[in-house]
């Protein structure tokens, strides 16, 4: 604890965003380059070095904060960089994409701004690789043992360090033509640059790990022949099965699933395509979700320049302050939060119909309605109540001929026939079935990350893919040193 009044004289300072007007003029990431170190020493003096940091507990990984805080408060930045790798490998994704819930459980937060966490993680991050503290750690020894780790998002990346790492030979499959997942095609490049997946991925590949991309398991290799091939396999392939919206007038045109637009504004970013083929431009969008997917749309769409973009919530708007009886200290309360995107749609003035930023809470689609060409022209929606009833007489409708469906995701895509071809067992709710040791029905086969946990946050995602790596490690040779932060069964802090 560098200065122990640190917390009493400082106040909460965060990375300063870039204006709205000049940032939704390109794709670069929001925030101000530069900005953050010099303000990042002080914001880490105030961490109360805890006697019980609920901070902890609140994240997944079980990051070391107040050991990192008070070693970026001495501007010990190696030192810093040690502890936060010994946790998370990826803290720079996690330092710009998660929400943080370790902020949540920040003990100054009970009656203060809570210390500024994720800044301060996303800075010994960049520091690390500015100062070359993150460097390929390639194993002293191989041992002979072979895993196929099936996807390439943070669970798979995760589980491959840790195996390649271990000594084992790790190969990730990848159905893309790049590598990534959700972090490459689904994340806009505003939220974060490519070039931090990169680094890790060339760190990985002078680590040992092998990658192979365009390469759909179940179909262009077989399941079981990839079973039979490797001495274990680790299923990280996500959910994807995305959520639909049974409303009339669903198969107009002009309606499409999130995720078959972002990743075509990706590509754009990537290089791959001059304009996108679902592009925004000069369209009223209607985006259909409140959550981080659909902000992620909203500030695409806006990027695009969309002549209006609005966002429907079916939740009453939250409060900007804890509901202590609701949402005590430390779990992760639900509150009224402005994104970057929801940010520039308020300033620009996207969405006439709606109160302040681009979104309308409480609503509910009723049904669309199309031109005479089966084009999408409108959406028509109605307030409801806290048990998403319609309220009567609320009915309204909206512009829209483009509509951006964001509902979240059920479960793994069982379309490419990996599922079934190995004959693993799923639970009801879509997602992969797993004992306590990450382990499938099928011998040898372990599931990890959303594809059997469901829809969930990147900092799980990466625990998931630590655990899993541990536990296929003790399957291969019967013990294991590496860290299992989680269980399956784990779950977030809740009432």
């Amino acid at each position: 604890m560098a200065d122990p009044k640190g917390f009493m004289t400082t106040p909460r300072e965060e990375w300063p965003r870039r204006p709205v007007e000049e940032r939704v003029r390109d794709w670069d990431e929001v925030y101000v380059p530069g900005a953050l170190l010099p303000i990042i020493s002080k914001q880490a003096d105030r961490c109360m070095d805890c006697g019980v940091p609920f901070c902890h507990d609140a994240c997944p990984l079980g990051n070391l904060i107040p050991e990192w805080n008070d070693l970026v408060s001495r501007e010990d930045w190696r030192a810093a960089s040690d502890r936060l790798h010994a946790t998370n490998n990826f803290p720079e994704f996690t330092g710009r994409l998660c929400p943080a819930p370790c902020e949540a459980g920040c003990v100054l937060a009970i009656n203060q701004p809570a210390v500024t966490i994720k800044n301060v993680e996303c800075a010994i991050a960049d520091r690390a690789w500015a100062d070359g503290f993150a460097s390929p750690r390639p194993p002293e020894r191989l041992s002979g043992r072979t895993v196929a780790v099936i996807g390439s998002g943070p669970t798979g990346l995760a589980a491959a360090q840790q195996l390649t790492r271990a000594g084992h030979t790790v190969a990730v499959y990848e159905k893309d033509d790049r590598l990534g997942g959700l972090l490459r095609y689904g994340i806009p490049e505003f939220k974060m640059e490519k070039l931090h997946l990169e680094r890790r991925l060339g760190q990985m590949r002078a680590e040992g790990t092998k990658f192979r991309t365009s390469t759909v398991v179940g179909r262009d290799v077989g399941a079981a022949e990839l079973r039979a091939r490797y001495d274990a396999v680790v299923i990280a392939t996500g959910a994807t099965a995305w959520r639909e919206l049974p409303v009339p007038g669903r198969e107009l045109e002009g309606i499409h699933q999130a995720m078959e637009y972002l990743p075509l504004a990706n590509r754009v970013c990537q290089g791959d395509l001059s304009e996108s083929p679902m592009s925004a431009v000069g369209r009223h969008v209607v985006i259909v979700g409140g959550g981080d997917t659909g902000a992620d749309c909203l500030g695409t769409a806006v990027r695009q320049r969309a002549a209006s973009v609005t966002q429907l919530d079916i939740y009453a708007q939250p409060g900007t302050e804890r509901d202590e009886d609701a949402e005590p200290w430390p779990t992760y309360p639900k509150l009224y939060r402005l994104s970057a995107a929801h940010e520039e749609a308020r300033d620009l003035e996207t969405a006439p119909a709606a109160d302040a930023d681009a979104r309308l809470f409480a609503a509910s689609t009723l049904h669309f309605e199309g031109d005479e060409n089966g084009h999408v022209r409108s959406l028509h929606l109605v307030e409801v109540d806290a048990a998403r009833q319609p309220v009567p007489g609320t009915e309204r409708m909206l512009p829209a001929d483009m509509v951006l469906l964001a509902l979240g995701f059920s479960g793994p895509d069982r379309e490419d026939g990996l599922i079934d071809q190995l004959g693993v067992v799923t639970e009801p709710r879509g997602t992969i079935a797993r004992d306590a040791e990450f382990t499938t029905n099928v011998p040898g086969v372990f599931a990890a990350g959303d594809a059997a946990r469901g829809q969930s946050l990147i900092v799980w995602a990466i625990a998931e893919g630590r655990a899993v790596a541990a536990a296929v490690d003790r399957y291969l040779t019967g013990s294991s040193q590496l860290p299992a932060p989680i269980s399956p069964y784990d779950r977030p802090m809740t009432v």
